[in-house]
């Protein structure tokens, strides 16, 4: 299984949900890869000193052919069964290196064809963007996850979404599948989140995940530690509902 988390709008919870999801498989005793395909690297840095570290990264594995993925994967001492293929912001410039190849849509999955069998799942953070990084993603991906932040302009932008998503089935990837949407940020207490809810759920119907991940605290701290909700803050409303989420994809693939 390789996931996609893909939003092309800011804010909305992939990073986190990728970091928690990918160590979530971990703990169930699944080899996992977190890719962090965003030149932010925020993914990266919750889990590595990406400053510290020596070879490649993602950047070097998608644009040099003597570079495998496999070349820039690095363990992660905190969590057993859990790697990453760290980005840097020289991804950035990804998109005038492939925009005019013929086969630029398709690096990440020839990369990751070289080293999938190594892994029982693979998680790939994306950009907030609908450029070439997030279609690489779709290509390679067999499910998307759409997180969805709880606000008032929640949809905005999600029809471009999934027309860039039904486009690649077409012609790239007709195995994608959808494995559902996510809402995030959710705060309970307030009429407009349910209302919110309930608009999500009249586009998604049943791919709607009924787990939602409300605001916390514990998730924006974790990171800072280099450690996972599960570590971090075990006992917390945070991990118990990404441990709901974990559990819900593996039921539904």
């Amino acid at each position: 299984m390789i996931i996609a988390i893909t939003n092309q709008k800011g804010g909305v919870g992939k990073t986190t949900t990728a970091i928690n999801l990918a160590a979530a498989f971990a703990a169930k005793g699944l080899k996992t890869l977190l890719v962090d395909l965003d030149p932010q690297a925020n993914s990266s840095m919750s889990y590595l000193e990406i400053h510290h570290l020596e070879g490649p990264s993602v950047y070097e594995a998608l644009v040099e052919p003597e570079i495998s993925m496999g070349d820039v994967v690095h363990s992660v001492e905190t969590v057993p069964n859990l790697s990453v293929a760290p980005s840097t912001i020289a991804l950035a410039k990804i998109e005038g290196k492939l925009l005019g190849e013929l086969e630029g849509h398709y690096r990440l999955k020839e990369k990751l064809d070289e080293i999938k069998g190594d892994f029982d799942n693979i998680v790939i953070d994306t950009p907030p963007t609908l450029g070439i990084i997030t279609f690489n993603a779709l290509v390679a991906a067999t499910h998307v996850l759409i997180p969805i932040q709880s606000s008032y302009f929640a949809l905005e932008g999600t029809d471009d979404l999934l027309d860039t998503i039904e486009k690649i089935k077409v012609r790239a990837n007709p195995e994608l599948q959808i494995l559902g949407a996510l809402i995030t940020l959710y705060d309970k207490r307030t009429v407009l989140s349910k209302d919110i809810r309930n608009q999500i759920e009249e586009v998604f119907g049943e791919k709607l995940f009924s787990t939602m991940i409300t605001k916390s605290v514990r998730l924006e701290e974790s990171p800072a530690y280099r450690e996972s909700i599960f570590t971090f803050a075990p006992n917390s409303t945070g991990a118990y509902e990404y441990y709901k989420l974990c559990e819900e994809v593996v039921s539904r693939v």
